[in-house]
């Protein structure tokens, strides 16, 4: 039986970031922020998923959609971590 409680990863902030070549960018999105909920993580949002796609190193960078989505998460994130370090 699992004690519901405190822990390490309690109340502090996490969010999955994917790069991907093609397919599985959705389920390693899904599975990795499952890790961070049942930690009782609080986990930001962004415009849209947090995946960026590209074949080759450095490919992502040239996705536009999902650079933009990444600043987007970025801005949330910082957000969520001022609040919780009480800034704000």
């Amino acid at each position: 039986m699992r004690v519901v409680g405190f822990n390490g990863r309690a109340r502090k902030g996490g969010t999955a970031v994917v790069a991907v070549r093609r397919a599985g960018a959705m389920h390693a999105f899904d599975t990795m922020n499952h890790f961070f909920l049942i930690g009782e993580m609080i986990v930001p949002g962004s415009s849209y998923w947090n995946i960026g796609i590209g074949r080759e190193i450095g490919d992502v960078e040239k996705d536009e959609e999902g650079v933009a989505t990444m600043r987007t998460l970025g801005r949330n994130m910082a957000w969520l971590l001022k609040r919780l370090d009480g800034e704000g």
